[in-house]
């Protein structure tokens, strides 16, 4: 059935392109004395005098050829392989959307769950209004507008920056009511919390504009212990509750043992590292997370592993991160950024000395910086849809039955929402977030086009403007078969996430 599928929809949507363009349309108007040459030339290239039903038999030859190691889709107009065209485009487009995609999976359906617990709540009333209202924004209005407030005034902001008493007030407000939100709880204790966490967010941004630290960023080994013990508090109320004395002795003993590597980690950071070093910085925390969960219990040693190796690998990042940061103000007083970090167009910069591009650290952050605006971007209009979806998802669950067994049962809201609902909950979105990923490869034609991104989506473009008839079906067969891909691969996961749908022998 799969492979009929693809064959049935490259047939159309081979002759619906064939028969929409118009190829010899560019001799209309043209003066050239040699015009009937070149026309029968495009026509025998083209093979346009074939009839694109039949036409598209002879493409399907050299795309099915590619089951014995043949795989040939044509060439372009312009006299490039098609394989080597998709094959530059698609790591661009992987860089560029799968980041995205992984934050608004993440993020949406982390507030969309938690909206549904806390339903009409202030929380839920803000999330709603702003998910609709960003679910309505064209994404090219988006992209115009962090090119502007985000690139050209940051830019700006860095000259001197130095920022306003009333700016730094209004973001400890804002911080804290998303907090306090998330939170919860009584009238009195929703406001506590509120005059509490805007303070501290104000001290914390009026501290970073007195010391410069926009120009000197870093986490340091404060920053990095703070993070960690904070990811450690997270993974083990969500994975155990914190009553658990033994699951939260096995977080905050691997964010101590991360927090004790930071100094011995940074002689292995330096300029000549690369992913591998990262690698092993991830292979050396986790393994000993591990050893830490399998020690802390005779009995659940499973659960206390990998609260362990989660708390581990999330406290890892930080390191990374701070280590891409200690490398900001070089770049920023280097000659090819010239004081203009945040760049608007291109997926990187083209003036790199030999030096520069030698440091991995240097580059990394070039390609982040770049990666910065096209990334949220995709990620503020893709994650209010995860927003709904899950919100929705996890209210349907809560209203049945068996919920209300297990609350009658006596077990506690936490246990009730991560081991019964959300299992469940996560049913109708499988669908969706293995189609997005399969997505990923198509690209983003209009946020391409805004930043000046040279992927996947550019190519489909340029294959329409320029009744590309080859690059069109390279595109579209790729999209094609992974999509039904994804479905299978949603079948299967449907039996993973409810044991109840499984194939009987």
């Amino acid at each position: 059935m799969m492979t009929l599928i693809v064959l049935g929809s490259s047939f159309l949507s081979y002759c619906l392109m064939a028969y929409s363009s118009n190829p010899l349309s560019v001799f209309g108007e043209s003066t050239e004395k040699n015009k009937e040459f070149l026309k029968l030339q495009m026509i025998r290239e083209l093979q346009l005098d074939v009839p694109p039903p039949l036409r598209f038999f002879l493409w399907l030859r050299g795309a099915v050829s590619g089951l014995w190691g043949q795989l040939d889709l044509g060439t372009t107009r312009t006299g490039y392989e098609v394989l080597d065209v998709i094959g530059r485009a698609i790591p661009i487009t992987f860089r560029l959307v799968i980041a995205s995609t992984i934050l608004a999976i993440v993020i949406g359906i982390t507030i969309g769950m938690v909206t549904a617990i806390r339903q009409y709540t202030r929380f839920d009333y803000s999330m709603t209004f702003i998910s609709f209202l960003l679910f309505s924004i064209p994404v090219f209005w988006v992209a115009v507008l962090l090119k502007v407030y985000l690139a050209i005034e940051f830019n700006n902001f860095l000259m001197s920056p130095t920022i306003p008493i009333e700016a730094v007030i209004g973001f400890g407000v804002v911080a804290g009511g998303i907090i306090s939100g998330i939170i919860g709880g009584t009238r009195k204790f929703y406001f506590s919390m509120l005059l509490g966490t805007s303070v501290f967010f104000s001290a914390l941004l009026q501290l970073a504009s007195v010391t410069g630290w926009f120009l000197n960023p870093g986490l340091g080994i404060a920053g990095v212990g703070i993070l960690a013990i904070g990811f450690a508090v997270m993974i083990v109320q969500l994975s155990t509750g914190l009553a658990n004395k033994r699951s939260l002795i096995a977080g905050m003993s691997t964010a101590a043992f991360v927090i004790a590597c930071y100094y011995p980690f940074q002689l292995l950071l330096n300029k000549e590292s690369g992913i591998s070093t990262i690698f092993l910085l991830f292979s050396i925390t986790i393994t000993a997370a591990c050893f830490i969960g399998y020690h802390v219990e005779k009995i659940d040693k499973r659960v206390n592993i990998r609260t362990a190796a989660l708390t581990a690998f999330l406290s890892t990042l930080p390191i990374v991160l701070d280590r891409f940061m200690q490398e900001f103000n070089g770049y920023y007083n280097s000659d090819s950024v010239h004081g203009r970090p945040v760049p608007t167009l291109s997926q990187a910069s083209d003036v790199l000395t030999e030096t520069e591009l030698s440091n991995f650290w240097f580059t990394g952050l070039d390609a982040i910086m770049h990666l910065i605006l096209p990334t949220l971007a995709l990620t503020l209009i893709s994650f209010a849809g995860y927003v709904r979806y899950s919100r929705a998802s996890l209210l349907e669950v809560l209203n049945m039955d068996y919920i209300r067994t297990a609350r009658a049962k006596g077990l506690n809201e936490r246990t009730v929402i991560m081991r019964h609902a959300l299992r469940n909950a996560m049913l109708p979105l499988t669908t969706i977030l293995v189609n997005d990923f399969a997505g990923v490869i198509g690209g983003a034609i209009i946020t391409e086009q805004v930043f000046g991104w040279k992927g996947m989506g550019s190519v489909f473009k340029d294959a329409l403007d320029m009744y590309d008839l080859n690059l069109f079906m390279g595109v579209f067969i790729l999209g094609a078969v992974l999509t039904i891909m994804a479905n299978l691969a949603a079948d299967l996961l449907y039996g993973v996430v409810d044991p109840r749908i499984r194939i009987r022998k």
